[in-house]
């Protein structure tokens, strides 16, 4: 593409050069630079793009976004923001992708992963192909990629929107975290349903604060809806339960779909029933009310298949489609996933990895434990510490003993880490064990018929960061090995 052609799709420089050059790719990593490439300046925590911008021109640059001026062979167009011009820059140089696919983004604390898995299966049962973007992989029909962040970087979103337009992908649902939010990456992506699942506390190191936090997720619904197009409409499907909705329905120009159990909603759940082998509830709708019998335990399973009901729903999909995919739905990896070895002892890996999700685990695990409950949990090195306090007491709150281990310790030292979720308990029924694979054996090893060993905060994650070294690390199969050398 021109550099003229794709300039047109940018409102935010104030200089524009006359040159034109042709462009062959949209880069922020001058090491990824290429001949034809536009070189993106961002400013990051750690590193300045700005002073890479001549390296990148010796690689083959053909221009320049930046944020201030540099000294350079090539066209320099300086904008005010160039993150968020490179997020419109890369929906035109892809040719506007997403106006092309139904988008569904799902925002919120929890339950965004098992609320867009579950999604795509209900569109896959209603016979259309499918995309999906968030924490776990990026899938184009039936083929898996790698991912680093909940939500891509701006290119490397729209250049993945492009290919599912060109593998006829009818619909993408997509995690939208509230970083990409609040740095512009989802800037220019044209969302048809966005969805609420809850908000509590989490990535304060980042937001500071709740009310930012809170404003960040609310820009999911703020872009929404603003132009109408009955061809084309704009859904918000939002929690009736999370008092945050308040707030979205008033910033959000798309018609509000609600979804809950405590209040009165559009998609409901009444009659809730819950045994270690599932759950039961009546779903109401606009369009009928039916009984449902799921594999999925817990009152947040209930809320993430509301979710995905409500937005199943207004993507026309018909109620007996999304019921029969939701009582066959054994779950995602890592989201109370049971690891299973013939042991008389349940043992639960799931992604809890906040004060919110880590409670809600612990309620549903009373609902069925018949005796003893040891939860084993960490929390993140380099990351919001007041949640560290909070975790901790949960866990001793909810379980018979609380082991309190590492998470990903990064640059900290685990044991003050411990030291500081510790801090949090007023009971003595926790120990310390900085080793996680030591603590998970310490809690098989103890376990006896009929108890349950909950291991809280990473899920699905395959490895472990310890200091800058990335090991690998699966609790499930850490939990698998040990039951077994038990069982020897």
């Amino acid at each position: 593409m021109e550099l003229q052609s794709l300039l047109a799709y940018l409102h935010d420089f104030t200089i524009k050069p006359t040159e034109n050059a042709e462009i062959t790719s949209i880069e922020m990593d001058h090491r990824q630079v290429k001949k034809g490439s536009l070189f993106v300046c961002v400013k990051g925590y750690t590193v300045d793009g700005h002073d890479f911008a001549t390296l990148a021109v010796e690689s083959g640059a053909a221009a320049i976004i930046a944020e201030r001026p540099v000294d350079v062979s090539v066209p320099v167009i300086i904008v005010k923001n160039s993150k968020r011009a490179m997020a419109v820059l890369a929906d035109g140089f892809y040719e506007q992708p997403t106006q092309k696919l139904h988008l569904i983004g799902v925002t919120g604390t929890n339950g965004k992963t098992s609320t867009t898995h579950l999604m795509e299966k209900i569109f896959q049962a209603n016979e259309q192909k499918t995309g999906l973007i968030g924490t776990i992989e990026i899938r184009i029909g039936d083929q898996s990629y790698e991912v680093k962040n909940t939500t891509p970087e701006s290119v490397t979103l729209q250049q993945t929107f492009h290919q599912m337009v060109q593998e006829n992908v009818e619909v993408a649902a997509m995690e939208v975290s509230s970083h990409a939010l609040d740095l512009g990456r989802v800037h220019g992506c044209d969302f048809d349903v966005a969805v609420f699942t809850n908000l509590t506390q989490d990535h304060l190191d980042y937001h500071k604060t709740m009310d930012d936090y809170r404003r960040a997720k609310g820009l999911l619904f703020a872009q929404l809806g603003n132009t109408y197009n009955h061809k084309k409409p704009k859904f918000a499907v939002l929690n009736a339960d999370d008092k945050a909705s308040e707030e979205y329905t008033r910033n959000t120009a798309a018609t509000v779909v609600t979804y809950g159990i405590d209040h009165e909603s559009d998609v409901r759940a009444k009659n809730i029933q819950m045994t270690n082998a599932g759950t039961t509830f009546e779903l109401v709708t606009p369009f009928d009310t039916v009984n449902v019998q799921m594999k999925l335990i817990g009152k947040f399973s209930v809320y993430n298949v509301l979710a995905a009901t409500a937005a199943c729903l207004v993507s026309n999909v018909p109620l007996q489609t999304i019921v029969s995919v939701i009582e066959q739905t054994e779950g995602v990896p890592g989201r109370f996933e049971v690891v299973d070895e013939n042991q008389d002892f349940s043992v639960v890996v799931d992604y809890a990895h906040t004060p919110d999700s880590l409670e809600n685990v612990g309620k549903t695990v009373q609902q069925f434990a018949q005796n003893n409950v040891y939860m084993i949990v960490g929390c993140g090195g380099d990351r919001d510490r007041t949640k560290r306090p909070l975790m901790a007491n949960i866990a001793a709150t909810y379980s018979t003993e609380a082991i309190l281990t590492s998470d990903n310790p990064r640059s900290e030292d685990p044991n003050e880490i411990l030291k500081e979720m510790a801090a949090g308990i007023t009971s003595t029924n926790y120990v310390t064990i900085s080793d996680r694979k030591e603590a998970i054996q310490y809690a098989v090893n103890k376990a006896e018929k009929g108890d349950v060993i909950v291991i809280a905060g990473k899920g699905h994650e395959t490895y472990q960061i310890i200091g800058d070294e990335v090991l690998d690390f699966d609790d499930r199969e850490v939990a698998r090995q040990s039951i077994k050398e038990r069982q020897k």
